[in-house]
């Protein structure tokens, strides 16, 4: 805790850089997961193989998958950004996948009776009712983006996870203590965040707004 109070600016810079990657590489990977997601719940064929590849890149192990992709985007934080993206697409895919699956005919049937067109059945009834199965998703995959930007630090990625390769290399304990101190604490939060946000996301919560 000494060096989490002695250099409060160094940390937070190192925060909103573990942030800021986690940011961008959820962002991508949510904005690539709901197409994909869409395309596997209609074209169910493609379920298999598209699952079956995600799969695969989920097993290979984050600082493998750093390094091969090194050549290609180069030593620093995009490298590390991709492999995050990579990492969390099979999570958020299955989650909105099963989310989708888990609608029952029968509403969105009643929907269509009701003349409402396709992207109103999306916005007013499939969204919020797959919403909290897919935030279930992003919160997994949020902590298992910090958990890769923390090894992405080794990589000149920058982000808190400089303060343990630092400590390590200098023999530092106090740098290793409030790097993993200040890991832990940021994936608590998030979490913690993505919980509530989760929770308040549940249909009978929103349709009854005095609880």
């Amino acid at each position: 805790m000494s060096y989490l109070i002695s250099t409060p600016g160094d940390v937070l810079t190192l925060l909103l850089q573990h942030l800021r990657m986690t940011g961008i590489a959820l962002g991508i990977a949510i904005a690539l997961a709901v197409p994909i997601a869409l395309l596997v719940t209609r074209v169910r064929w493609l379920a298999v193989p598209v699952m079956g590849g995600l799969g695969i890149l989920y097993t290979i192990p984050s600082l493998a998958l750093i390094i091969f992709l090194v050549p290609l985007f180069g030593l620093n934080a995009t490298s590390v950004i991709v492999a995050m993206v990579l990492y969390t697409q099979v999570i958020l895919v299955r989650n909105l996948t099963v989310g989708l699956a888990g609608i029952n005919p029968a509403v969105l049937e009643a929907a269509r009776g009701m003349g409402m067109s396709v992207s109103q059945r999306w916005w007013r009834v499939q969204v919020p009712l797959v919403l909290p199965v897919f935030l279930a998703g992003v919160r997994i995959a949020a902590i298992v983006a910090i958990a890769i930007a923390t090894i992405g630090a080794k990589f000149n990625a920058g982000g808190l996870g400089k303060l343990l390769f630092d400590g390590i290399q200098t023999n530092r304990y106090d740098k290793i203590v409030a790097g993993a101190i200040a890991v832990a604490a940021l994936a608590l939060v998030i979490n913690g965040l993505l919980l509530a946000l989760e929770h308040y996301a549940q249909p009978q919560r929103r349709s009854q707004p005095g609880q």
